[in-house]
């Protein structure tokens, strides 16, 4: 498994080399991480990433090889099924029809049900239709079903069905140095950019030159300033959750924006954009900026692109109090809505296939907030958000 390790590392243009890997051998059988799989993680990153740029892509293969192990014995040979594996045995998979049967709690209800549940138990449980636990038709918990309830103590998302996530979670900044597939990408966003001449007059104006040096009869030399790409682009990614699934192909979008716009700003947010949004997300609980610091510094003749799935709980949209992680003042529509009032050019670039947008409710809502503004993130979704931005500035 640790030579799986070493070689997904370097498949994954993580730049390791043999010495590092003997290195960390070396550390292992000195037993430093204790046979615990975090101090291994620590170990391991600390020994073989020499570039911070290759946090992300440690952390993805780290995930894949060594998933579901709880000790470093099970990485080595032992037998033992894991007990993850003996966790997710619990989870109880219901039939369509049985899914039908549930009935799913409004949000005011969903939530008083939660704090009189949290007052009355007293111990851990595990199926049941009631009580906050593991593998059942409880509205709270993990490893069940219920068509709107709260998840509580799970690793990931399993039918995308919870309303609000009693989680910390921990997403990935996106990687800006991706290469594969932005070239196409970096052509559609050329057509955006709008060029002036900005700065102290240095660059020879050869026509100019020529043309009054002509007029006077003697060498009459003109300058001016040099040429800049004037526009300006501000980005709101949505991370994490849902996500998760399109990160290749907004890591792409990322890079080539970053590479055809000189100015460009961007900002994290999950779900929907709410009272503050973030720029690292390792450090998204203490770092963040309010929204409405965004709005007053940046200037209106910014052009706002959203990059998100659109997939969440209608509540979040609507409902003050309906953020999946935390409670959020006021309603996501409110703050939608300044946005597309402080800056004239706004588009919503979506991963999701077009042809599924109109089953999801969230989606209609905010297609419907930015006045149908929402394009495919496909290279003909790209080109036609591009024009609808380029429209605009006339």
């Amino acid at each position: 498994m640790f030579l799986q390790f070493f070689t997904s590392l370097r498949q994954a243009n993580v730049p390791v080399t043999l010495r590092e890997y003997l290195t960390l051998m070396e550390a292992l059988d000195a037993g430093l991480p204790e046979h615990n799989v975090e101090n291994f993680y620590y170990l391991a990153r600390a020994a073989l990433v020499k570039d911070e740029r290759n946090l992300d892509k440690f952390d993805r293969v780290f995930g894949e090889t060594f998933k579901g192990l709880e000790s470093l014995s099970e990485a080595v040979g032992e037998t033992a099924v894991p007990a993850e594996w003996l966790k997710k045995l619990t989870e109880k998979y219901l039939s369509e029809e049985e899914k039908k049967k549930l009935e799913a709690l409004d949000w005011n209800k969903l939530m008083d049900t939660l704090r009189k549940r949290m007052e009355e138990q007293k111990k851990r449980h595990q199926g049941g239709n009631k009580w906050i636990g593991t593998g059942g038709t409880s509205p709270f918990g993990a490893y069940g079903y219920n068509p709107a309830g709260i998840r509580i103590g799970q690793d990931g998302n399993r039918n995308f069905r919870a309303v609000k996530v009693w989680d910390r979670r921990e997403f990935k900044d996106l990687d800006g140095n991706v290469e594969l597939g932005v070239r196409n990408i970096k052509v559609a966003l050329r057509r955006l950019r709008k060029f002036a001449r900005t700065g102290a007059a240095d660059e020879l104006d050869l026509d100019t030159t020529i043309r009054q040096s002509a007029n006077r009869g003697y060498l009459d030399v003109h300058l001016r300033p040099e040429r800049h790409n004037a526009v300006k682009v501000l980005i709101f990614f949505d991370i994490g959750g849902s996500m998760d699934a399109h990160i290749a192909q907004v890591e792409e979008l990322f890079s080539a924006a970053r590479t055809e716009f000189k100015h460009m700003e961007y900002f994290y947010f999950h779900n929907c954009l709410y009272e503050s949004v973030w720029k690292n997300n390792h450090r998204r609980y203490n770092e963040r900026t309010a929204t409405w610091d965004v709005l007053h510094k940046y200037p209106s003749d910014y052009k706002v692109i959203f990059v998100g799935d659109a997939a969440m709980s209608p509540y979040e949209i609507a409902v003050p109090g309906g953020s999946v992680e935390h409670v959020n003042p006021e309603p996501g529509a409110v703050w939608l809505q300044r946005v597309l009032q402080t800056y004239p050019n706004v588009v919503w670039l979506n991963p999701e296939q077009r042809r599924y947008w109109d089953y999801s409710e969230s989606t209609a809502m905010i297609r419907k907030l930015f006045e149908n503004r929402m394009y495919p993130l496909t290279l003909e979704g790209i080109e036609e958000a591009i024009r609808e931005l380029a429209r605009k500035t006339k």
